[in-house]
């Protein structure tokens, strides 16, 4: 399947799960952002890719509430996406976002240590 394909595919199967996850009524989602959805060639498989704003505590019950609501999400994106194959969601936290954090961390931590031989 071509790139822009795929990139499309993606788009709609990201739009159509953000707004089942919108309607969930669950608690344990608090401040819920689906961030992105990497369907595989073959459309059997998509990780949907999410952040939750919180703590370590807030990140288990979201990934929890997600793991237990897939069949549903999945079956909402049927009834919303015409495609051969619906995939099976595979929801993770988006390695992104505590990519830029550690990033972000480390250039606060030279603010303050400059390294020797340079004025801060």
């Amino acid at each position: 399947m071509s790139n822009r394909r795929m990139r499309r595919v993606n788009g709609i199967l990201l739009e159509a799960i953000a707004d089942e996850c919108r309607s969930l009524a669950d608690p344990r989602l608090g401040f819920l952002t689906i961030t992105g959805v990497s369907a595989s060639p073959d459309l059997r498989n998509a990780t949907v890719y999410y952040s939750v704003l919180g703590d370590e505590g807030a990140q288990a019950a979201a990934a929890s509430a997600l793991s237990g609501a897939a069949p549903r999400i999945r079956a909402a994106v049927g009834g919303q996406v015409r495609m051969k194959y619906l995939p099976a969601l595979h929801f993770q936290p988006d390695p992104a976002l505590e990519h830029g954090q550690r990033i972000e961390r480390i250039l606060r931590g030279l603010e303050r240590n400059p390294p020797d031989g340079e004025a801060g």
